[in-house]
């Protein structure tokens, strides 16, 4: 990455999730699931682009959970009751874990907010996203002033606050048709 302009390692957020699922798989196999989800959801946190940091903030529950069930799942395969061994091992990694997963998410969340998730909440309300800088619309490299008056004056495109839609496709595009015939004929 010499010469981006960035410095260090970032992921996508499913990149962090990936990341997130086997450190937690690899710390509840030897029975250690708390420190190492804490440790994961730091980890992703601070690895992930800041654009992508809202869907890594959701996930820590259900990637615990998905990690848990994985291996209490292999756990179980090895006994002579698989149902109840699997059903008991949840209940005690879920139950024992949960302040470790309470820990974890509020830390993820924390880190985040302060990484530039209100400024992800702000744009997933409003619908625009945010010019990277030194871009200018309909400038020389964007089609130039004329292709950025046409899009202006194209009547539709420009919803409320939202910047550019897509044309909704042609009238009739998705008629259902049977056997080969339109359903009309």
């Amino acid at each position: 990455m010499t010469g981006t302009g960035r410095a260090g390692l970032r992921l996508t957020a499913r990149g962090a999730i990936v990341m997130l699922f086997v450190i937690t798989v690899v710390g509840l196999l030897p029975k250690l699931p708390g420190p190492a989800f804490v440790a994961g959801c730091l980890a992703a946190v601070l690895l992930v682009r800041p654009r992508d940091l809202l869907p890594l903030v959701v996930t820590p529950p259900l990637v615990f959970f998905l990690a848990a069930l994985l291996v209490e799942l292999l756990r179980s395969l090895g006994s002579g009751s698989m149902l109840p061994t699997f059903g008991l091992g949840m209940f005690t990694t879920l139950s024992s874990a949960a302040p470790w997963l309470f820990a974890g998410s509020a830390l993820a969340l924390g880190v985040a907010w302060v990484r530039g998730l209100p400024a992800n909440l702000r744009e997933l309300r409003t619908g625009t996203v945010p010019e990277p800088a030194g871009v200018k619309v309909g400038g020389a490299g964007l089609g130039g002033a004329k292709a950025g008056a046409a899009r202006a004056a194209t009547p539709g495109r420009a919803r409320r606050g939202r910047g550019q839609a897509f044309d909704p496709e042609p009238e009739g595009y998705f008629e259902p048709r049977v056997y080969g015939k339109a359903a009309d004929e």
